[in-house]
Order: C-alpha cells, then structure tokens, then sequence
C-alpha cells in the first residue's frame, strides 16, 4: 500500500532543521504484515530525543531510515499467527520487540531481549524483514521496530500493546516511550521507597515523567535540575521540591541541600560529563539510574573508589526496565486514576508536514513533548 513518511537519509545535517530539512516527507510503499505482525494506522507519534540523536548523529543508526519510535494507533490488519491484536483494538507501540523466547526474555528482562536488540540495530522487524520500500523499490530500514513518522506501520505482534480505546491517541503514544522509560525508572531501576530524596538530571519528557513517577511513589523531595528556566517552572509545578539551574557549581548546592546527596538520581541527558555529575550527587549508599544515550565514544569518569568505599550503585535502565504488555496498562490506569498527570508533559501537537522544525525546537529545549497528529 502507498503510504506517506518521514526518511531520514543522512545523520548530522546542521541545525537549524527548517533549513537543512533532514527528514524528507515523500510517498513509500508498505507491505502488508508478514506472519507475527500487524499493520497499525499511525494516530500520533511523539518526537523524542531518542529521535533527535539519530538525527545530529549522536545515535548512530544504518541508513535510510523511517524515524519514530513513541507512537500509538489502530490496527487495520492482523498478519497469519497474532494473538491477542484484531482489527480495530487501540496499541501503544513499544521500541523494543521482546522475542518471549531468549534467554534474557525467559528470565523476565524482556528489555533486554537479543533478537530485538539485534534487529533494532539492523533496521529490522523482529522477523529480520524490512517493510517498507522508497519510490524506487529499495528497502528503507526502521526505527527501533516501529517507524512511526509515517501514517501507517507494519510492526510485529511483540511491539503493541492493546490500550483502552478511551484513552486518547496523543497521550497513548507518550506512554510507550517517555512516561514507561520514565517511570519505570524511578520504580524498576531506582527502586525509590517511601520518605527518600530523589533528584533527576534533564527534565525532557522522560525525566518529567520520573518526577511524576517520583511523586507517586513517595518521596520526601524531588530536585529537579535543568538548563532550561520554563522546564524548571514547569518541574515545581508538578510537585518538584527545588529546582537548580544546571551549571559547574549544581553537584556542591545539591549535596549542600541533601546533606550529603540525594538516595537516588535519575540521569536523562544522554551525556557522559552529566552523568558524572548525577554520580556524584548522590549520597553514600545511594543508586544513581541512568536512561541518557550519550554518543558511544564517550567515556565516563568516577572516582572508582567509591563504588565500595561509599557502596554507591550505578546502574543503566534500559525502557525503564519495563515489560511493556504488564506496565503500559497498569501506568495507563494510574493516569486514568488521577495519579499520573501524562498530560502535562504535552506541549504541542504538529501537523508532519513541520517536523523538522519539531525538531529545532526540540534540539533548543524549548518544548517537552511534541505529538505529530495524523
């Protein structure tokens, strides 16, 4: 079937995006969904960092490539073997497709699958198929298994998650990237009890929804640190205790504040000189989660002796260390419930058609969350 999306055919064009145009918004061709997959109608993708990194080429990715990971929609079809997907059920999509079968899924880290990691690194489908086609007939690789910058996807069953249709589409998409990566972070990594202090560096869509995830679960005080003054604003509106402007001098006011640095730190950046600083924010015995993508060539730096000295943990967090089918509708029934408040973290709904200046926006920090509307 014809359909039309966003390909990306060259990392690392320069800013701004409204004039180097990196995403190409032109006519593909789609096949339709082989055994173990659907076709889902895209309803609203969301533009991540994650997105935006393989954009500037800080997450390098195999080219071309349809962009979009965080996405929810309507299945149309259901391919020969899918159980539990029909024809009309509302999904949330989900970046990382759980094979079931690996050992890594066999244990319950689904997260961590092979296949699907290897697949995503490939361009692929789980199945090692690539669905979609440029105007020429060549193969176009996908993101991270979904490819949502495009008004339909071919997905495998293992990359949706069947969702209340009475949730509406735009916040549907944030919970299968920002708000699982976030909260699940804050609950599945970090572990956060009762009564402890939680500081997040980065306040994008993810690290927004790990303070919504912080609050939940308890904390006595949340200390949000950014660059961005209105990211700030918005993080003491949604139950921050303190907000610091990010800067050389953050690690001495926040260890100042703590008195000795907080029990848990969630880093988002995706930047190896920040993440040192979340290291070393924390208090002795305290976990420091990180969920940030730096380029991998960056390396970090901690004093190593403080690993057992100071028994502090540090630990990666991968789709906040989530099972998407049994954490998607639990976190989407706390929102229901009143007590994920997702919807604060949209901060805009655009047409395709200005993705790339989605993108400039994004790159300034001037937005948490944009949702392309289809």
């Amino acid at each position: 079937m014809k359909v039309r999306g966003a390909v990306l055919r060259e990392m690392g064009l320069p800013a701004p995006y409204a004039e180097s145009r990196p995403l190409e918004l032109t006519e593909l061709e789609l096949d339709g969904p082989g055994r173990g997959e659907v076709l889902v109608r895209i309803r609203a993708a969301g533009l991540c960092h994650s997105d935006l990194s393989v954009i500037d080429g800080t997450r390098p990715r195999v080219m071309p490539m349809v962009l979009g990971h965080e996405a929810a929609g309507e299945v149309v079809e259901a391919g020969a073997g899918v159980r539990g997907l029909a024809p009309g059920d509302h999904v949330v999509l989900s970046f990382v497709p759980a094979c079931t079968t690996c050992p890594q899924c066999l244990a319950g880290k689904g997260w961590l699958c092979g296949p699907g990691g290897a697949a995503n690194v490939a361009g692929t489908l789980l199945s090692g198929a690539r669905r979609l086609h440029g105007g020429d007939g060549a193969p176009l690789n996908h993101h991270l298994g979904v490819s949502a910058f495009c008004d339909h996807a071919v997905v495998s069953e293992h990359s949706a998650v069947k969702v209340d249709p009475a949730l509406d589409f735009e916040l549907a998409a944030l919970f299968g990237c920002a708000v699982l990566t976030g909260v699940g972070a804050v609950t599945n990594s970090a572990g956060v009890e009762p009564g402890e202090t939680v500081a997040i560096f980065g306040l994008g869509g993810v690290g927004l929804a790990a303070l919504l995830g912080a609050r939940m679960a308890g904390a006595a005080a949340i200390i949000a640190v950014d660059r961005v003054r209105s990211k700030l604003d918005l993080a003491l509106e949604l139950g921050a205790s303190t907000a610091l402007l990010a800067g050389d001098a953050v690690v001495e006011e926040l260890r100042e504040l703590t008195r000795g640095g907080a029990h848990r730190v969630i880093e988002t950046v995706g930047s190896a000189a920040v993440l040192a600083q979340a290291y070393a924010a924390a208090r002795r015995g305290g976990t420091v989660v990180t969920v940030g993508l730096p380029h991998p060539g960056q390396l970090l730096t901690i004093p190593a002796v403080s690993l057992v000295t100071e028994e502090r943990t540090l630990r990666g967090c991968y789709l906040g260390s989530s099972l998407p089918s049994r954490d998607i509708p639990r976190l989407v029934a706390m929102h229901r419930d009143g007590r994920l408040p997702v919807e604060r973290l949209l901060s805009a709904r655009i047409a395709l058609e200005r993705i790339n200046e989605g993108f400039d926006a994004l790159a300034a920090g001037e937005v948490v969350r944009q949702v392309v509307v289809f």
